[in-house]
């Protein structure tokens, strides 16, 4: 291959565009709202980066070396020129800066470098490998999403990337290489809109607002933390020197919508009503963008109006829901071009939303609505907004500094809370009790509100030092929630009725009286205050250029949580969580055709603010057993409703998850207490095959340490089963340190140590003869998977991507939520409650999905007329059969062994069992999703008519994607009659139109 040839080839391949994906793409940086461009250029040569679109003019001198860096772009097209002594070196080139990336540029070392006078390197759709990236991401811009058949949110983006799945549990998310959906990060322009009440959320912009996103599964840098997950990262539309506007309608009428199914069990009987319910939405956008000052001051702003109405029937078929959601969203950003070396930019919207649903009575078989019996008011989001100041220093060194506001509302109430309790029965109550009309008269259960506000700062630095590149930081997070929860009803009171025989041993460990078939749980639960959590970090990160073909990366991130009561006062505080990050890139031949990289990091995860409010707050958790002694009938607004009567108490009242003050919690929180991390290893392969072909194969191991829950401590070395805490939040299978009993008289005196790998858990004979101590396991979670890509890069003509991943997720626990279970209590599930629990939970966990495949594209058959898919199909979670008690205890709590025989004893070693592992009953079924679409482009002076017509699960597949896990509801050996009944379903196929004009 000739020099020239050579040349050409290496600038086309660093040159980087906004192609559909990349397995790994370049580094990210401070923040990541922002990216890059770096090269060799002759040394002292003066390089200048100017954006046309805004006037943007920034300069550096190349060192001694050669090389140059252009830090903290705002994304766009720039063009690069290089010149000595006056004189221009070659012709200016073209690039294209998106988010996060590095784009790598090659001037020409001589003022006779003109053989690349001819390239202009935009890189619209060359695929891309940066031979300087250890990092598994990928970046999707706008323009791509108006051509893809891509809902319009951000978990649709997300769900692009390789390893990403939907969870499977009723409270949504996403799982990222195996983790649990409450444990990602969700950034725009670089401000944290994660929800960190309970992980699973975030603020969301109007989708219009975005243009280009990254998501991030493995391998990110040192400026990240607070998460063993992934984190998807977008950024915001600017303004240009031109004035630019435009129009989007979108419409999904109800009529476009398929039915689900509504589902029966064995008996025919209709337990899940679907086939009534109904969506519908209209979204009308308008934007307007350009200068206030040519050259200097730029706005974007745009406003969407947003009307939605799905309607709902509950599972019973004898009410529905009618929505309405008529809300306004706004989106700006102000950019500010103060000099050449410094710019301010403001980025704020607002994702507030008000819903009211009407609650009528409703019959199923005639499809009559009759009178509205409620009104339910429902408040969601806020304002968000971030403000970042950028400035080159010297030469060599810059800086980003940022401040900014996140706010997320949840305010839920109805008219009926003041008059009405909740009421809610099992399958087993009803084929044996039926009121013939509604339980209860409210379809809210809980009266709450909460005011989560982020208030975040942030300063990132970048130092470049010869071949070394030092990028060092800080930033700081008050995270403060303002709660308040009870139920509704009289009394605040929540009835959940249950059948069960005389004799059975209940839920707090009562025994059903005769004469009895069916119990009530009367159930109250109150908590308010505010509540704060301060998270900090620091980050040093060397890349250091060993030679011109291999990169050594090198960092250092030290977290801190403190995590604080109503008071203000620290009650789980962590610091000094150092999270080392190391990795290489190699240019196996120097042309920038092939590359070999590998990543070693650790990862710290935060303790959720919903375990202040739990853990910290006087929470009341009272339970209150009734035997069940009929309906009352009463009528309110014209409708008629049952109410349970409550018979004899059964057993004692059970506060022992909170008596409604906050107790001392040195004797609730372990003292030592170590984080939950994650360490992760990557090693993967990329290579070019043309100018718009590239594959890559990549493999990643991630294992997560240590466990953050709620154990009940009963018994301690020192003083046996005399010994009794209470409910700690510590690491399980690890020593506790909490305030105790040091002496056995009865009062705590002091702090002791509590092995829990080994002790804890006082044991006792059917006599209650006192027998030991047993420990707690271990958590342990881990994820294996190979990632395969192919990528065709987008030339006007044809683009497309395909992925395939072979995984392994396994461990005793799938992280801070149970999906199985479908507890998003996060921090507080029931996995540690006692060692029984977990006793034999060793398998594959909720999100193993082996197999995953992922293909979509773009055609255009004419200058006019684009087709666009999007696929993926993915292999079932593991359905395990839950039991009830375990041969060692008689505890109700989910677990892994099942009752076979002698199951009415009330001596639990008179009772058999057997092991009923992880995964037993086998796989829920593959998922297969097609969404297709259809644009029609046609331009004008000036701008350009879109339409796109895109249907989303074209081939309607309704196909399982959760089941009920319960075997055994009860101590006995009858198989429940629900066990692997299907609970959720993929979405019915939906249409919709998208018109948009631009100008």
């Amino acid at each position: 291959m000739s020099n020239t040839r050579k040349l050409r080839r290496n600038v086309l391949c660093m040159a980087l565009g906004l192609g559909l994906a990349s397995l790994a793409a370049p580094a990210a940086f401070a923040g990541n709202n922002d990216g890059s461009v770096v090269g060799h250029a002759q040394a002292g040569a003066v390089i200048t980066a100017v954006n046309p679109a805004t006037g943007l003019t920034r300069s550096i001198t190349a060192d001694q070396r050669g090389n140059y860096r252009f830090p903290f772009l705002p994304v766009g097209e720039y063009t690069i020129s290089a010149s000595a002594d006056g004189r221009p070196l070659g012709q200016p080139r073209s690039v294209t800066v998106s988010l996060g990336n590095a784009t790598t540029l090659d001037l020409g070392a001589t003022p006779n470098a003109t053989e690349l006078s001819a390239i202009q390197v935009t890189g619209n759709g060359l695929p891309v490998i940066d031979v300087t990236s250890t990092e598994s991401s990928t970046n999707v811009s706008r323009a791509e999403l108006v051509r893809l058949p891509v809902d319009q949110n951000v978990t649709s983006v997300a769900l692009l990337a390789p390893g990403v799945v939907r969870g499977n549990a009723s409270f949504g998310g996403i799982s990222f290489g195996g983790s649990s959906i409450a444990e990602n990060a969700y950034y725009v322009n670089g401000l944290n809109v994660t929800d960190f009440y309970n992980r699973n959320g975030f603020s969301e912009a109007p989708f219009a607002f975005y243009d280009q996103f990254q998501v991030k599964t493995a391998g990110y840098s040192v400026e990240f933390g607070r998460t063993t997950g992934g984190v998807v990262n977008a950024v915001a539309r600017s303004g240009t020197n031109e004035y630019k506007g435009g129009m989007e309608i979108t419409l999904e009428p109800g009529n476009w919508h398929s039915h689900a199914d509504d589902q029966y069990d064995a008996n025919g009987n209709r337990y899940i009503t679907a086939s009534r319910d109904q969506d519908s939405l209209v979204k009308t956008n308008v934007w307007a963008s350009g200068p206030i000052i040519k050259d200097k001051l730029f706005i974007f702003a745009m406003y969407e109006a947003r009307g939605s109405t799905p309607r709902n029937t509950n599972n019973a078929g004898d009410t529905l829901t009618s929505n309405n959601s008529d809300t306004g969203f706004w989106g700006t950003t102000i950019d500010w071009n103060i000099t050449d070396n410094n710019a301010l930019q403001l980025m704020a919207f607002s994702d507030k939303n008000k819903n009211v649903g009407d609650v009528y009575s409703y019959d199923y078989n005639t499809n009559t609505i009759g009178a509205r019996s409620n009104k339910v008011f429902s408040d969601t989001g806020g304002k968000d907004w971030a403000l970042t100041w950028t400035s080159y220093l010297t030469n060599d060194l810059s800086m980003k500094l940022m401040t900014g506001r996140n706010e997320r509302q949840a305010l839920t109430r109805s008219q009926l809370d003041i008059d009405c309790n909740y009421v809610a029965a099992n399958n087993a109550f009803l084929a044996r009790h039926n009121p013939g009309v509604q339980l209860g008269c409210t379809s809210s259960s809980t009266v709450y509100g909460r005011n989560d506000i982020r208030k975040q700062a942030r300063a990132d630095f970048e130092w470049t030092l010869g071949n070394h590149l030092l990028r060092f930081g800080y930033d700081h997070e008050n995270d403060t929630s303002d709660y308040s929860r009870h139920y509704a009803g009289p009394g605040a009171y929540y009835y959940n009725l249950y059948a069960a025989n005389p004799g059975d041993t209940i839920s707090n460990g009562g025994v059903m009286p005769a004469g009895y078939d069916s119990y009530i749980r009367a159930r109250r639960y109150e908590i308010s205050g505010t509540f704060t959590t301060k998270n900090a970090a620091y980050y040093i990160e060397d890349s250091w250029k060993v030679t011109p073909n291999l990169v050594l990366n090198a960092g250092l991130r030290n977290d801190s949580f403190d995590n604080q009561d109503a008071a203000g006062k620290s009650y789980i505080k962590m610091s000094s969580q150092i999270a080392p990050r190391f990795g290489f890139a190699w240019d196996m031949k120097g042309d920038g055709s092939t590359k070999l990289f590998g990543n070693l990091g650790r990862y710290f995860l935060p303790v959720a603010n919903v375990i202040n409010i739990k853990q910290a707050g006087g929470l009341l958790d009272e339970r209150t057993y009734y035997a069940f002694d009929g309906f009352d009938y009463e009528t309110l607004n014209g409708v008629q409703y049952a109410i349970p009567k409550l018979g004899p108490q059964i057993g004692a009242v059970d506060n022992s998850q909170g008596d409604g003050t906050v107790g001392d919690l040195r004797s609730e929180v372990d003292k030592n207490m170590n984080p939950v991390y994650q360490d992760e290893a990557i090693l993967g392969f990329q290579q070019l095959l043309s100018e718009q072909w590239s594959w890559g194969v990549s493999g990643t191991y991630r294992r997560l340490h240590n466990a953050i829950d709620d154990m009940e401590i009963s018994a301690t070395s020192q003083c046996g089963e005399n010994g009794y805490i209470g409910w700690v939040m510590a690491n399980p299978g690890q020593k506790v340190t909490v305030w105790g009993d040091t002496t056995c008289d009865g009062t705590p005196d002091g702090y002791l140590t509590v092995d829990t790998s080994k002790e804890g858990w006082a044991m006792f004979d059917a006599d209650g003869k006192y027998l030991g101590q047993r420990g707690w396991v271990k958590p342990k979670r881990t994820y294996a998977a190979v990632e395969l890509q192919l990528n065709r890069a987008w030339d006007e003509k044809w683009s497309m991507n395909a992925s395939y991943t072979m995984s392994w997720n396994r461990g005793n626990a799938e992280g801070p939520v149970n999906s199985d279970t479908n507890f998003d209590d996060t921090g507080r599930t029931e996995n540690f409650d006692d060692p029984w629990v977990n006793s034999g939970g060793d398998g594959y966990l909720p999100n193993d999905r082996r197999h995953q495949f992922k293909l979509r594209g773009i055609y255009a058959l004419t200058p006019h007329w684009q087709l666009g898919a999007d696929m993926n199909v993915a292999s079932g979670g593991p359905i395990t059969g839950f039991g009830v008690g375990n041969p060692y205890d008689a505890t109700n709590y989910h677990s892994y062994y099942t009752c076979v025989q002698n199951c009415d004893s009330p001596v639990s070693e008179d009772r058999v069992y057997e092991s009923s592992p992880r995964g037993k009953y086998g796989r829920l079924p593959w998922t297969f999703n097609l969404n297709a679409g259809i644009s029609y482009i046609k331009p004008f002076t000036g701008g350009e008519f879109r339409v796109k017509l895109a249907v989303y699960n074209l081939l309607n597949q309704k196909r399982t994607t959760a089941v009920d896990q319960d075997l055994q509801t009860s101590i006995s050996n009858a198989t429940s009659d629900t066990f692997r009944q299907p609970l959720g379903f993929q979405s019915p196929r939906f249409t919709q139109l998208t018109m948009s004009v631009n100008f």
